[in-house]
């Protein structure tokens, strides 16, 4: 979607759908233990920036560990926890997580680019996807928000433009916004409505 979401007068909500490891904080592959996590920085001034502008911040992360038995689901809990502990000092906090515990062979409706989650997501919260965005490091957040009618915003860090390019170019996927940090994508966000 091209279009810039606007707020939604009809009770329902916007959200500002996010990826979790490689977008709010380093990718440390299969990160077990909470007190590792870190987050980028300007994470927290700009998720505080778009709960300002009336964005509900959805975090919604393909995590494959559990079902490979790397860590479980309350080692995914304790991380979750641990992001909203780094958000609180900058008035920040993500609203509600959702994650796919499935390895990508699973063949499952959750793991992004499913939408199934995304759905979960707006009847738990009541979000309109006409409103709503999407930022994510990887074609499948892309993809993801494609199908739903989600304004997209792909991160690319700055070292990664050429290995992005081609897993673009391989998908044909289109991104509404592209960024070389997460700050600056959701700054395009709200410039948008």
């Amino acid at each position: 979607m091209a279009g810039a979401p606007r707020a939604p007068e009809d009770g329902t909500a916007r959200a500002l759908f996010v990826d979790r490891d490689g977008t709010l904080n380093p990718d440390l592959h299969y990160l077990r233990e909470a007190d590792r996590v870190e987050l980028y920085r300007g994470v927290g001034e700009a998720l505080s920036l778009a709960q300002e502008h009336g964005y509900r911040i959805i975090c919604v992360t393909n995590q494959s560990g559990i079902e490979r038995g790397f860590y479980t689901a309350a080692d995914v809990d304790a991380i979750h926890a641990r992001l909203n502990t780094r958000l609180a000092p900058f008035r920040a906090h993500i609203d509600a997580f959702y994650y796919c515990p499935h390895a990508p062979e699973t063949r499952c409706d959750c793991r992004k680019p499913g939408t199934l989650l995304f759905e979960r997501a707006a009847r738990d919260h009541r979000i309109e996807f006409a409103t709503s965005a999407i930022v994510g490091d990887r074609g499948l957040d892309v993809q993801a928000g494609d199908r739903l009618g989600l304004l997209t915003a792909l991160v690319v860090p700055p070292g990664h433009e050429e290995s992005m390019r081609a897993e673009v170019a391989r998908e044909g996927i289109r991104p509404a916004i592209e960024a070389s940090g997460f700050r600056l994508a959701v700054l395009r966000v709200l410039a948008r409505g």
